[in-house]
């Protein structure tokens, strides 16, 4: 089981002038300890669970080509990016952009959205959520048409249309950046996961809970005609930060996850510090979880 790391605060105690310095140092740190993903929230408002709407949020993609910048192996992606945020064309050629200029390290995470607060907050169209999931399932066809270049031509949904497909240059991930959906939906998310994801995340609410999910993963694959074992398996983790987080009392938990197949635990600290703590919790995190396999 590999590690990941999702920094979801950006309430440095310094201000506004700290997180650039902050986010430098936690890619650094991040590779330091092996860490194989590291990704942000997309959100224009920060959630209210985590600090409220008025605390600090960063833009997410601008977020990630600075990550890129300072980090040259670990993977990026947006955990997750909501279909409403941005037009599906725009987010493809984003997402390339990432792709491109990583060399190759980006991820596409995605789910269906649901903070209605911020987009009413930004004038940002909210739509049922029936529609959400419709949009959702049109975004990740446009996308795959977007990345596949003997596919240029037009797109007809219901939602979007488009008059040409063209994304160049191309994504230097092969074939192309990883689609990640995030959700554990098992009428309609995890149908989609089967359908067009090469990873998805659920969150690590118990094995039991986990376990169910992939079966109902495992059987979506079967009525679509996918290979399960395609899928990258990934959940997040939330830690408590407050003493450092508690590394005995992770390990016992995770224990319950590792026969599930699941290939990355994306630890997700609530803190505005983030390099400091994977020095102090990922790096021996990943040294345990590899003495687990």
């Amino acid at each position: 089981m590999r590690v990941g790391v999702h920094i979801n605060r950006f309430n440095h105690p310094a201000g506004a002038p700290a997180p650039g310095a902050e986010l430098a140092a936690a890619g650094a740190a991040a590779e330091a300890a092996g860490v194989s993903w590291l990704s942000v929230m997309d959100h224009y408002f920060q959630m209210e669970f985590n600090g409220g709407a008025e605390d600090p949020m960063l833009e997410a993609y601008s977020t990630l080509s600075f990550l890129a910048a300072h980090t040259e192996t670990v993977r990026l992606g947006a955990l997750v990016t909501g279909v409403t945020y941005r037009h599906p064309g725009l987010l493809a050629k984003i997402a390339t952009t990432l792709d491109v200029l990583s060399g190759g390290r980006a991820a596409l995470g995605i789910g269906a959205a649901w903070y209605d607060r911020e987009h009413e907050g930004l004038g940002v169209p909210f739509p049922p959520l029936a529609e959400r999931f419709e949009r959702l399932e049109e975004t990740l066809r446009i996308c795959l048409q977007m990345w596949d270049p003997a596919a240029n031509g037009p797109f007809e949904g219901t939602h979007y249309r488009l008059a040409e497909t063209l994304c160049v240059p191309a994504p230097v991930s092969s074939p192309h950046p990883e689609i990640m959906i995030g959700g554990s939906g098992e009428k309609k998310t995890l149908r989609l996961v089967a359908r067009y994801a090469g990873a998805c995340n659920l969150f690590a609410t118990s094995p039991e809970e986990v376990a169910h999910k992939l079966d109902v993963l495992r059987r979506h694959c079967d009525t679509e005609g996918r290979d399960y074992d395609e899928i990258r398996k990934t959940m997040t983790y939330s830690v408590d930060e407050s003493d450092g987080g508690d590394l005995d009392a992770f390990t016992r938990d995770i224990t319950g996850y590792t026969k599930l197949g699941i290939d990355t635990v994306i630890l997700a600290p609530r803190t505005g510090t983030p390099a400091q703590w994977i020095e102090r919790f990922t790096a021996p995190a990943v040294r345990r979880l590899a003495d687990l396999d």
